[in-house]
């Protein structure tokens, strides 16, 4: 995918015989975007440029990103962990009595960072590891979406390209999304690489490429690249776009298959028994927690701001200010209308189920600020140049631009200040004085608990303390029963809390992670100073004792004062 990625424009120089600066759509005359200060080779953005601007950003998402969902720790890290070191704790998916996992994603990512894990060992050095892999993640995000901004610039010209580079750049949601270790992720880049391709009228690749992206990462996530397929099916060659997608998912399937036999010991399908838990009545994902119609809209508005809004104003701005290239533009953001229709008409919501099509929202909203001077013509009927009304509606483009950009500063820095305590606690100067195969205790916090990679070594246990928690928790991989290959009595896909999965004697705890609220009547247990002694402690905001708009943004000197914190601690018996 990655080398896709870097090739996707020298693959459109070849097929022309021409030279990258000769390659560029043609608008009529009265189309053409207004000209911006050329940050690319003959006045277009390069895929270099492009990707050391990206890249920046997602180094500081790699180092500072948080886990936003638990799914990422138990489901993907917790795995990957045990394929490197032979522990981990594993979830009933990953049973062989139900195989709803494949385990060809998590031994892609296991040769990716494989060299890292000899390189770091087994000891304290395994957090290395981790961030050797979000780093990867890091730099294939930046490859995918650098593509897509090069074929956004020869495609519809450098001012969306600049908009879109800009918002992929700093936008809450491509921070969070970009360098999460999860399958919809995977398939973000897929989907991300193959709008390139589609915009560079690479259409046997843009195909295969989505194909490899949903079948590898989320197969749900097929109905987001339904446009794709569709439009290259019809403007392409279609036997050669229809064997391209058939042949890469025939053979990604087969890859799959051979994966999880050598894994579940037995052939699985997994990427038919997730289809068949969660839509064909195999299952009940609503077990897991069921939201409302517009909860994506209001995570959308969150990780977007008003960049959202722009892109769903986006189809109507287009009929009204109607373009040449507005065919390919259709196609290439006409995924997030359908994912997201399709998506909050399903009981069960998670904010990951939508990260597929975050750059394309990008796109999207790039492409409906730079026609707002069009839109404002069209409505005015002021076509004059140089009236004062058009030149006072370009001016509101960048101020659009500042907007967004000052609110998605205020809102990654409100989530990194308010909830990063978990990803720094498990840190290895925290264990001093404390022996080797201490077991780390976690009651109501067993969400937050940022992997085993953050552990110093195999030798330290956790184990989950009874808090009230009725669901099922994740067990350790039983290697001496057969690690992978088992189908441990103690699963089940009902979401039940099985009898052994908490600690029942809590005196046998050596260190304990716990989040210290302050709730009238409730008590803690690091909170007894006979027993516990806090070695580390950060504070943790408190999101249900603070106001909304004072804890989903950073505004200077209110957030400390309006907001509600706890705290987060990390104790050690005495």
């Amino acid at each position: 995918m990655a080398t896709a990625a870097a090739s996707s424009s020298s693959s459109l120089r070849k097929r022309t015989g021409r030279s990258s600066a000769a390659v560029s759509f043609q608008l009529p005359e009265k189309e053409k975007p207004d000209t911006v200060v050329p940050l690319g080779s003959s006045g277009q953005i390069s895929f270099g440029g492009a990707f050391v601007a990206l890249m920046i950003a997602r180094y500081f998402s790699a180092t500072s990103n948080l886990i936003h969902d638990c799914d990422e720790v138990f489901n993907y890290w917790e795995p990957l962990h045990y394929l490197l070191y032979k522990s981990g704790f594993q979830t009933w998916e990953y049973s062989s009595q139900y195989a709803l996992r494949s385990y060809l994603y998590l031994l892609l990512h296991a040769l990716l960072v494989g060299p890292a894990a000899w390189w770091y060992g087994s000891g304290a050095g395994k957090v290395g590891v981790f961030y050797s892999l979000r780093f990867a993640l890091g730099a294939l995000s930046a490859l995918t979406e650098a593509a897509l901004v090069e074929s956004i610039s020869r495609r519809f010209g450098r001012r969306v390209a600049a908009y879109t580079l800009v918002l992929l750049c700093f936008t809450s949601g491509c921070f969070n999304a970009s360098t999460s270790f999860l399958p919809s992720t995977f398939s973000m880049y897929g989907i991300t690489l193959a709008s390139a391709l589609l915009l560079a009228d690479e259409l046997v690749a843009a195909v295969a490429v989505a194909a490899f992206g949903v079948l590898v990462g989320w197969p749900f996530s097929v109905l987001a690249t339904a446009p794709l397929v569709v439009y290259a099916l019809f403007f392409g060659k279609f036997w050669k776009v229809f064997l391209a997608g058939a042949i890469t998912s025939i053979c990604t399937i087969l890859m799959s298959l051979l994966v999880d036999h050598y894994f579940y010991g037995q052939w699985k399908f997994s990427i038919l028994n997730l289809v068949i838990y969660n839509v064909a009545g195999g299952g009940d994902s609503s077990l897991y927690g069921v939201e409302g119609f517009f909860f994506y809209l209001k995570n959308a508005l969150l990780n977007f701001n008003f960049a959202i809004v722009f892109a769903l104003m986006l189809p109507v701005m287009m009929l009204l200010s109607r373009r040449s290239s507005d065919k390919q533009l259709f196609c290439a953001i006409s995924p997030i209308y359908l994912w997201l229709l399709f998506m909050s008409l399903q009981p069960h919501k998670e904010e990951r189920f939508i990260y597929p099509v975050y750059p394309l929202i990008c796109l999207a909203s790039a492409a409906a600020i730079e026609r707002i001077p069009d839109l404002v013509s069209k409505v005015s009927r002021a076509y004059d140049p140089e009236s004062l009304l058009l030149k006072l509606s370009k001016l509101v483009r960048p101020l659009a631009m500042a907007l967004i950009l000052v609110l998605s500063y205020s809102r990654t820095t409100s989530l990194l200040q308010g909830y990063s305590a978990p990803m720094h606690l498990l840190l290895t100067d925290n264990y001093v004085s404390v022996f080797a195969g201490s077991t780390v205790c976690i009651g109501s916090e067993w969400h937050r608990f940022p992997s085993s990679f953050f552990l110093p070594s195999s030798s330290y246990k956790v184990s989950w303390v009874d808090d009230g928690f009725r669901g099922l928790l994740p067990f350790p991989f039983n290697s001496t029963a057969g690690g992978t290959r088992v189908a441990p009595a103690y699963f089940n896909n009902q979401n039940q809390a099985s009898s052994g999965q908490f600690l029942t004697e809590e005196e046998n705890c050596s260190l304990l992670v716990e989040l210290a609220l302050k709730r009238s009547g409730q008590a803690f247990r690091g909170e007894n100073a006979t027993t516990w002694e806090a070695v580390a402690e950060r504070s943790f905001l408190d999101n249900q004792k603070s106001p909304p708009l004072y804890r989903a943004f950073f505004i200077p000197w209110l957030w400390e004062n309006k907001n509600t914190f706890g705290v987060y601690r990390l104790s050690r018996k005495r």
